[in-house]
């Protein structure tokens, strides 16, 4: 078993080597809009998960994620040699590409929080005009001795009786 030290460390060298190989030795234009989020390596450091996500070309359009998967599938040769040059390992982990789907869950948890606050806020309107269904105050004021009672005496006293 290796040091899990050791394997985060070959993990974030793996994901800037293959980061940089994308963005500057390989040509396929499938992978122009693919970003390396983060690596994972087992902790035999035989074989290694490295999370991509895939921009669109502008804000309007959606990325084509099936296009930039074959991309990488096909350079997963050259980035295994480049990762196994890069790091000077003994065995060179094997790569598995996955769609990281962190961006996707964060702008889904963003739009519930946004539709949490506009139902705050029709709350918030709500409550503003709303007046109370019974009295203003419906605490009881506690009698005084100019109510007829003695000061501090409960009208149904046991020494009535």
């Amino acid at each position: 078993m290796a040091d899990p030290a050791r394997a985060r460390r070959l993990a974030k060298r793996i994901n800037t080597i293959v980061a940089t190989a994308i963005d500057h030795e390989i040509k396929d234009p499938r992978l122009a809009f693919v970003t390396i989020t983060d690596a994972k390596v087992t902790a035999d450091l035989h074989d290694a998960t490295i999370y991509y996500t895939v921009m669109g070309e502008d804000l309007d359009s959606e990325p084509d994620v099936a296009a930039a998967a074959a991309g990488l599938e096909k350079a997963k040769g050259v980035l295994r040699s480049k990762v196994g040059a890069g790091t000077g390992v003994r065995f060179t982990p094997t790569l598995t590409f996955v769609a990281d789907t962190v961006p996707d869950t964060a702008r889904h948890m963003e739009e519930l929080l946004a539709r949490a606050r506009a139902a705050d806020d029709a709350v918030a309107q709500a409550r503003a005009g709303a007046k109370p269904a019974g009295d203003a105050d419906p605490y009881k004021e506690p009698r005084t001795a100019g109510d007829g009672e003695p000061a501090g005496g409960d009208a149904s006293s046991p020494e009535d009786d």
